[in-house]
């Protein structure tokens, strides 16, 4: 900044000394004004005889403007002189008066040139040497300031220098530096504060170490106190703490995994890098089965990011015993679906028997008993059917049997299977099929089947003689087989969670157990397929299959 004002000031100087310069030759404009106005006197002189009122107008014109113009010495004397011969000329124009103006005006054009030259000289060698003079010492200041520049700095950062040296070890945790600096120069005062605050620092550090050390202990106790796995890492990946729990399910020691890299020891342990993978990429939901005290066990992981982004606590819900109970309900409904269809069959049976009229006549009250009683067992044993497949999805047994079919097959089964339902509800069935469409290779009978319960469902939730649309159509390499209805429609709500098992719409009339399209969910997706709904109040629905073509 001194460096830069100097060199300013520098400038000024210089500026200001070429304005003096121009100032000064402004002065001399003077002396040029009178040799104009004498050479304009002069040729009003030589034009006396061709114009003389002309001639004389201009002669008194420039004449008043000289008097008023006087610049040198001698120079009024000159004028009265020229003034006067002018009268005179003016009362006798003779020849030798008019020789007497020229020389008097020759007289006034040479007395301001010499005048002009003379200033002109003058001015310009005081201008060049205020000059020169101002530009030697705007050097000389330049000189200075740059000395000051590179001395002063070392003697301020120094100090300064030692300071952030002293602040970076205790940052360092390192309270034993202590700083000298002369206690009367300016960093005295702040060196003794230094020096106090690392004291202060040391003693707080001796006495609170018992304190953090005892705390510490605490915390592991209550870590491995508790029965779940945890395992805390930072943000780099490096374990801080891990449970006993957590040690004995991943079979490490915590000596050998405390302060070490997770992503190192991930490279030998499957579980470990099955855990770590989670902390920064989202992965399924499906419980963790891990085989820890010589049984299969299932877990639930979850993250837990500290604040800051500092690290991730990574916690393990063991699940195992909701797991078994879920499984002995999937074995319970299983047995019991299939025991069922026994006495069922045996109920349907009977009743056939009941409806021969070689065994006599049935009245209408015993006929419309004996149908609804052949309606329920219709509709328990299609309970019983779903509950059997739900059953197998559950138990990871459903089994598939793939081969090339072609759309149009799977819609005439389920056509044909739903004709009788279609008759009584008066529903016109539409197919909407392309004439050039590619084949599948899936198991035709298990998406038969969902294409059979779409159907059913669409033809149930339509009004009387209404129309159902089955169609398909191919989207690059994807193939939709969609069921569309013109009914109520289900509202936006339910469209993620009318897939989820026993899940029936709010306020639905029709009779079922809400596995239907749970069921058909997981048969689709099994073939690596979606299903979704489409759907609007009062706009009817639209059920889509999507499956890989062959």
């Amino acid at each position: 900044m001194l460096l830069a004002i100097i060199t300013l000031l520098g400038y000024y100087a210089a500026q200001t000394t070429e304005d003096i310069k121009r100032n000064t030759e402004n002065i001399l404009a003077d002396n040029y004004n009178s040799v104009k106005y004498a050479q304009k006197m002069f040729w009003a002189l030589h034009h006396f005889q061709v114009d003389s009122l002309l001639a004389v107008a201009t002669f008194e014109e420039y004449l008043v403007l000289q008097k008023n113009n006087i610049c040198e010495n001698t120079e009024e004397q000159y004028t009265e002189k020229l003034e006067q011969e002018f009268e005179r000329y003016k009362t006798e124009s003779s020849k030798e008066n008019l020789i007497a103006l020229s020389e008097t005006i020759n007289t006034l054009i040479l007395l301001n040139g010499n005048a002009i030259e003379k200033k002109s000289e003058f001015a310009t060698q005081t201008a060049h040497q205020a000059l020169k003079w101002m530009i030697v010492l705007a050097v000389i200041c330049v000189v200075i300031a740059i000395l000051m520049l590179i001395k002063i700095p070392q003697i301020l950062t120094t100090p300064i220098k030692k300071l952030s040296e002293g602040i970076l070890e205790i940052s360092n945790h390192n309270y034993d530096k202590r700083l000298s600096f002369d206690e009367k120069s300016e960093f005295g005062k702040v060196a003794s504060s230094f020096n106090n605050m690392a004291q202060e620092l040391a003693q707080f550090q001796e006495s609170s170490m018992a304190h953090i050390i005892s705390t510490k202990q605490y915390l592991e106790i209550v870590i491995n106190s508790i029965d779940e796995p945890i395992i805390g890492l930072d943000n780099q990946k490096q374990i801080l703490f891990v449970n006993n729990i957590a040690s004995s399910i991943l079979n490490i020691s915590s000596e050998k995994m405390i302060k070490k890299s997770a992503l190192d020891l991930s490279l030998t342990n499957d579980l470990l890098r099955r855990l770590i993978k989670g902390v920064d990429q989202e992965i399924s939901d499906e419980p963790l089965k891990i085989y820890t005290n010589d049984k299969e066990s299932y877990f639930e992981v979850h993250y837990l990011s500290l604040p800051e982004n500092s690290g991730t606590v990574i916690m393990l819900n063991n699940i195992t015993r909701f797991k078994e109970l879920d499984n002995a309900k999937t074995n319970f409904i299983s047995v019991i679906s299939h025991e069922l269809k026994t006495p069922i069959a045996a109920i349907m049976m009977s009743l056939q028997l009941l409806k021969d009229n070689r065994i006599g006549a049935m009245n209408d009250e015993q006929a419309n008993l004996a149908q609804s009683i052949s309606d329920n067992s219709d509709r328990l044993l299609s309970i019983s059917s779903e509950l059997l497949k739900m059953t197998q999805v559950e138990a990871g047994v459903l089994q598939l049997s793939p081969k090339i079919t072609k759309p149009i097959e799977l819609i005439n089964y389920a056509i044909g299977a739903t004709r009788v339902l279609a008759d009584k509800f008066e529903c016109n069935i539409e197919v909407d099929y392309p004439e050039t469409i590619d084949k599948l290779f899936i198991d035709s009978e298990k998406i038969a089947w969902v294409l059979t319960n779409l159907l059913s469902n669409a033809i149930h939730y339509s009004s009387d003689n209404s129309r159902v649309i089955v169609g398909v159509k191919q989207i690059e390499d994807k193939i939709e087989i969609y069921v569309r209805d013109f009914g109520k429609g289900i509202d936006a709500r339910y469209h993620k969670t009318i897939f989820d098992r026993y899940f029936r719409v709010p306020g639905t009339k029709v009779q079922g157990s809400g596995l239907g399209l749970a069921i058909s969910k997981d048969f689709v997706e099994a073939h690596g397929g979606t299903i979704r709904i489409e759907s609007e109040l009062g706009q009817g629905s639209c059920f889509i299959i999507s499956l890989a073509k062959t």
